[in-house]
């Protein structure tokens, strides 16, 4: 169907239901609408105060994306039962009655896209969400080259996690202002990647950045990189990105992350010709005799900390410590995706 067609089915929908008899407080008055997932068919609401809603069905084990309460649109979880059949949903409600006719667009762009992808309405319903709320976001700075290979390296990681458990987005903490990028609580990965110089010599940013996890394990994953330009060589930095975007569940929460990353979908057309070659990867798990410096150390030691803002670099050129093998490395990825099960 076209946009035309749904904008008009919705509103058919809604107009019926305003005219039926007014529901209990707490009900509302539901029609099915013709576009069927596989979790079943989406729904058409009006509550008790004449407000429209739009459900999607969803899994009863599905979290709910937060931060969308009002004053005008409100998401939630609600399951609606009948004699019959009991269903999730995701429930979207526009709460100013004044903004009915946008509410009608955006609704039938909810339709068009779920239709497109009945596997996975929730995806659907996301990607609407943050395509009209990309409308109104500012422009920020485009991320530099070093901003650029940072991110990838941690793609790549996130990468490794996501083909595991596609819900393994939730480890990705970095963005968030996290001292570690991926962390369960006690098992964390610190991800580090170069794309200039010689030798093995990663930025550390900050005393705790090389702390282990009280009571747990932290590794360090280091990705030396080479930037390229056009050309079929390497991976491309949006193929990557796009990569972890398909395989993840909640395609949403990951392109939140992304921004706050530094990485918005307008800034997309910077990025379309860089590309990096992965030259060398190596991880290492950060024991004892790492060379780090760190809160930790220091408390031990006897040292006051009165140090802020601390930067330092490490060199990881010689022959120790010893880089883990591949197959540690997988038992390594492994034991974060059961641990955070």
């Amino acid at each position: 169907m076209s946009d035309n067609d749904f904008r008009d089915i919705v509103e058919e929908h809604w107009v019926a239901l305003e005219a039926a008899p007014t529901s209990g407080e707490r009900r509302l008055r539901v029609s099915q609408l013709p576009v069927v997932t596989e979790q079943g068919a989406l729904v058409a609401a009006v509550d008790h105060d004449g407000f429209r809603h739009v459900l999607v069905p969803v899994h009863s084990h599905l979290k709910i994306r937060s931060g969308l309460d009002g004053p005008v649109l409100h998401l939630r979880k609600r399951p609606l039962e009948d004699e019959e059949t009991y269903q999730t949903y995701a429930d979207l409600a526009c709460l100013r009655s004044d903004l009915n006719d946008l509410f009608t667009e955006l609704c039938a762009d909810i339709l068009s896209a779920t239709e497109e992808l009945p596997n996975n309405p929730a995806k659907a319903l996301y990607r609407v969400l943050d395509r009209w709320k990309a409308l109104f976001q500012p422009q920020g700075a485009v991320l530099g080259p070093e901003q650029l290979a940072g991110l990838f390296g941690e793609l790549l990681v996130l990468d490794r996690f996501l083909q595991l458990d596609s819900s393994a987005h939730r480890l990705w903490h970095g963005p968030e202002g996290h001292h570690h990028d991926f962390t369960t609580g006690k098992l964390a990965v610190e991800v580090k990647a170069s794309s200039k110089g010689k030798g093995r010599r990663p930025r550390v940013h900050g005393l705790d950045q090389l702390d282990a996890p009280e009571g747990g394990t932290l590794w360090l994953a280091w990705f030396r990189l080479h930037r390229t330009i056009g050309g079929s060589s390497g991976v491309g930095f949006l193929e990557m990105l796009e990569k972890t975007l398909r395989s993840c569940d909640d395609e949403s929460t990951l392109l939140e992350l992304l921004a706050q990353a530094g990485y918005r979908s307008v800034d997309a057309k910077w990025y379309r010709d860089v590309r990096f070659v992965v030259d060398e990867e190596r991880w290492y798990e950060v024991t004892a005799g790492f060379p780090s410096l760190t809160s930790r150390a220091l408390l031990a030691a006897g040292v006051p900390i009165s140090a802020l803002d601390v930067e330092y670099t490490i060199d990881l050129s010689g022959q120790t410590p010893v880089p883990l093998a591949p197959d540690a490395v997988s038992r390594t990825i492994d034991r974060m995706i059961q641990e955070s099960a």
